[in-house]
Protein backbone atom coordinates (compact mmCIF):
# COMPACT_ATOMS: atom_id res chain seq x y z
CA UNK A 1 0.00 0.00 0.00
CA UNK A 2 1.27 3.44 -0.90
CA UNK A 3 1.32 5.64 2.22
CA UNK A 4 -0.66 8.88 2.01
CA UNK A 5 2.33 10.97 3.02
CA UNK A 6 3.96 9.95 -0.29
CA UNK A 7 0.92 11.10 -2.28
CA UNK A 8 -0.15 14.58 -3.37
CA UNK A 9 -3.89 15.08 -3.69
CA UNK A 10 -4.72 16.90 -6.93
CA UNK A 11 -8.23 18.17 -7.58
CA UNK A 12 -9.20 19.09 -11.13
CA UNK A 13 -11.28 22.26 -10.86
CA UNK A 14 -10.20 24.45 -13.76
CA UNK A 15 -13.15 23.91 -16.07
CA UNK A 16 -15.22 26.70 -17.54
CA UNK A 17 -18.54 25.48 -16.11
CA UNK A 18 -20.32 26.33 -19.37
CA UNK A 19 -23.27 24.03 -18.68
CA UNK A 20 -23.71 25.82 -15.35
CA UNK A 21 -23.72 29.28 -16.87
CA UNK A 22 -19.98 29.87 -16.54
CA UNK A 23 -19.80 29.62 -12.74
CA UNK A 24 -16.71 28.34 -10.96
CA UNK A 25 -17.68 24.76 -10.11
CA UNK A 26 -15.26 24.52 -7.22
CA UNK A 27 -17.43 26.89 -5.20
CA UNK A 28 -20.88 25.71 -6.28
CA UNK A 29 -22.86 24.51 -3.26
CA UNK A 30 -24.02 20.89 -3.30
CA UNK A 31 -25.57 19.21 -0.27
CA UNK A 32 -24.78 22.25 1.84
CA UNK A 33 -21.09 22.72 1.00
CA UNK A 34 -18.90 23.94 -1.87
CA UNK A 35 -17.78 21.12 -4.17
CA UNK A 36 -14.11 21.73 -3.37
CA UNK A 37 -14.79 21.37 0.36
CA UNK A 38 -16.78 18.16 -0.17
CA UNK A 39 -13.96 16.67 -2.23
CA UNK A 40 -11.26 17.61 0.28
CA UNK A 41 -13.26 16.24 3.20
CA UNK A 42 -14.09 12.97 1.42
CA UNK A 43 -10.40 12.37 0.71
CA UNK A 44 -9.28 13.08 4.26
CA UNK A 45 -5.91 14.21 5.57
CA UNK A 46 -2.34 12.95 5.63
CA UNK A 47 -1.30 13.80 2.06
CA UNK A 48 2.14 15.21 1.27
CA UNK A 49 0.37 18.22 -0.23
CA UNK A 50 -3.02 19.23 -1.64
CA UNK A 51 -3.23 20.95 -5.03
CA UNK A 52 -6.09 22.23 -7.13
CA UNK A 53 -5.86 22.72 -10.88
CA UNK A 54 -7.43 26.14 -11.13
CA UNK A 55 -6.54 29.44 -12.81
CA UNK A 56 -6.15 31.02 -9.38
CA UNK A 57 -8.56 32.45 -6.86
CA UNK A 58 -8.00 34.21 -3.56
CA UNK A 59 -10.31 31.64 -1.95
CA UNK A 60 -7.52 29.07 -2.44
CA UNK A 61 -4.97 31.29 -0.71
CA UNK A 62 -4.35 29.07 2.28
CA UNK A 63 -1.61 26.76 3.47
CA UNK A 64 -4.03 23.82 3.16
CA UNK A 65 -4.27 23.92 -0.65
CA UNK A 66 -2.18 25.34 -3.47
CA UNK A 67 -3.79 26.55 -6.73
CA UNK A 68 -1.99 25.45 -9.89
CA UNK A 69 -2.78 27.26 -13.17
CA UNK A 70 -2.62 25.33 -16.44
CA UNK A 71 0.93 24.95 -17.73
CA UNK A 72 -0.27 25.28 -21.34
CA UNK A 73 -2.08 28.28 -22.75
CA UNK A 74 -5.59 27.92 -24.08
CA UNK A 75 -8.47 25.85 -22.78
CA UNK A 76 -7.25 22.32 -23.47
CA UNK A 77 -9.47 20.49 -21.02
CA UNK A 78 -8.95 18.28 -17.99
CA UNK A 79 -5.98 16.36 -19.39
CA UNK A 80 -4.08 19.65 -19.45
CA UNK A 81 -5.11 20.23 -15.83
CA UNK A 82 -3.82 16.77 -14.93
CA UNK A 83 -0.52 17.54 -16.65
CA UNK A 84 -0.24 20.78 -14.65
CA UNK A 85 -0.89 18.95 -11.38
CA UNK A 86 1.74 16.33 -12.25
CA UNK A 87 4.27 19.07 -13.07
CA UNK A 88 3.61 20.81 -9.74
CA UNK A 89 3.68 17.60 -7.72
CA UNK A 90 6.61 17.37 -5.29
CA UNK A 91 5.93 13.79 -4.24
CA UNK A 92 6.31 10.53 -6.19
CA UNK A 93 2.55 10.02 -6.50
CA UNK A 94 -0.47 12.11 -7.48
CA UNK A 95 -4.05 11.16 -6.67
CA UNK A 96 -6.32 13.03 -9.09
CA UNK A 97 -10.06 13.61 -8.77
CA UNK A 98 -12.45 15.95 -10.56
CA UNK A 99 -14.05 18.48 -8.21
CA UNK A 100 -17.50 17.77 -9.64
CA UNK A 101 -17.90 14.17 -8.47
CA UNK A 102 -21.35 13.51 -7.06
CA UNK A 103 -20.08 10.86 -4.64
CA UNK A 104 -16.74 9.64 -3.32
CA UNK A 105 -17.22 6.31 -1.52
CA UNK A 106 -15.95 5.80 2.02
CA UNK A 107 -12.47 4.31 1.99
CA UNK A 108 -12.00 5.26 -1.68
CA UNK A 109 -8.50 6.73 -1.29
CA UNK A 110 -7.19 3.84 0.82
CA UNK A 111 -8.59 1.32 -1.66
CA UNK A 112 -6.78 3.03 -4.54
CA UNK A 113 -3.56 3.06 -2.51
CA UNK A 114 -3.89 -0.71 -2.04
CA UNK A 115 -4.86 -1.43 -5.68
CA UNK A 116 -2.08 0.53 -7.37
CA UNK A 117 0.82 -1.17 -9.07
CA UNK A 118 4.21 0.52 -9.48
CA UNK A 119 2.68 2.97 -12.01
CA UNK A 120 -0.67 3.58 -10.30
CA UNK A 121 -4.31 2.76 -11.01
CA UNK A 122 -7.45 4.31 -12.49
CA UNK A 123 -11.12 3.84 -11.64
CA UNK A 124 -14.04 2.24 -13.43
CA UNK A 125 -17.53 2.78 -12.04
CA UNK A 126 -21.01 1.77 -13.21
CA UNK A 127 -20.73 4.35 -16.03
CA UNK A 128 -17.38 3.04 -17.30
CA UNK A 129 -13.77 4.12 -17.13
CA UNK A 130 -13.11 7.32 -15.14
CA UNK A 131 -9.59 8.20 -16.32
CA UNK A 132 -9.40 11.43 -14.32
CA UNK A 133 -9.87 9.47 -11.07
CA UNK A 134 -6.54 7.84 -10.58
CA UNK A 135 -3.36 7.36 -8.66
CA UNK A 136 -0.37 8.22 -10.84
CA UNK A 137 3.37 7.68 -10.45
CA UNK A 138 4.51 11.12 -11.52
CA UNK A 139 7.64 10.03 -13.41
CA UNK A 140 5.61 7.53 -15.46
CA UNK A 141 2.45 9.53 -16.15
CA UNK A 142 3.83 13.02 -16.84
CA UNK A 143 5.82 12.23 -20.01
CA UNK A 144 2.95 10.18 -21.45
CA UNK A 145 0.33 12.85 -20.78
CA UNK A 146 2.61 15.63 -22.06
CA UNK A 147 3.27 13.67 -25.27
CA UNK A 148 -0.48 13.15 -25.79
CA UNK A 149 -1.13 16.86 -25.40
CA UNK A 150 1.82 17.73 -27.68
CA UNK A 151 0.22 15.72 -30.48
CA UNK A 152 -3.24 17.20 -29.86
CA UNK A 153 -4.76 14.14 -28.18
CA UNK A 154 -6.90 15.97 -25.62
CA UNK A 155 -9.41 13.27 -24.68
CA UNK A 156 -8.86 11.79 -21.24
CA UNK A 157 -10.67 8.61 -22.32
CA UNK A 158 -7.76 7.70 -24.61
CA UNK A 159 -5.14 8.02 -21.89
CA UNK A 160 -4.94 4.29 -21.21
CA UNK A 161 -4.08 3.70 -24.86
CA UNK A 162 -0.63 5.03 -23.98
CA UNK A 163 -0.29 4.26 -20.27
CA UNK A 164 -0.81 0.75 -18.91
CA UNK A 165 -2.45 0.84 -15.48
CA UNK A 166 -4.62 -1.57 -13.55
CA UNK A 167 -8.26 -0.55 -13.43
CA UNK A 168 -9.96 -0.53 -10.05
CA UNK A 169 -13.61 -1.44 -10.68
CA UNK A 170 -16.01 -0.01 -8.10
CA UNK A 171 -19.16 -1.09 -9.99
CA UNK A 172 -22.04 -1.03 -9.24
CA UNK A 173 -21.11 2.25 -7.52
CA UNK A 174 -21.36 5.40 -9.60
CA UNK A 175 -19.19 8.45 -8.92
CA UNK A 176 -21.29 10.68 -11.19
CA UNK A 177 -20.52 14.18 -12.38
CA UNK A 178 -22.27 17.43 -11.56
CA UNK A 179 -22.26 19.25 -14.89
CA UNK A 180 -25.73 20.76 -15.36
CA UNK A 181 -28.27 22.41 -13.05
CA UNK A 182 -30.38 19.24 -13.21
CA UNK A 183 -27.45 17.19 -11.87
CA UNK A 184 -27.67 19.17 -8.64
CA UNK A 185 -31.33 18.22 -8.12
CA UNK A 186 -31.58 15.09 -6.03
CA UNK A 187 -33.35 13.93 -2.91
CA UNK A 188 -30.24 14.46 -0.76
CA UNK A 189 -29.52 18.04 -1.84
Amino acid sequence: MIPRDRITLGILAGGQGRRLGGVDKAFVIYRGRPLIERCLQACGDGFAERLVSHPGDVRFGSPQIRAIPDFRSGRLGPLSGLESLLRACRSDWLLSLPVDLRAIPDGFVDTLCRQANDQGTVVRDADGLQPLCGLWRVTQALPVISARLDRGALAAQGLLDDLILPVHDISPLRLGNLNTPDDFLDSDA
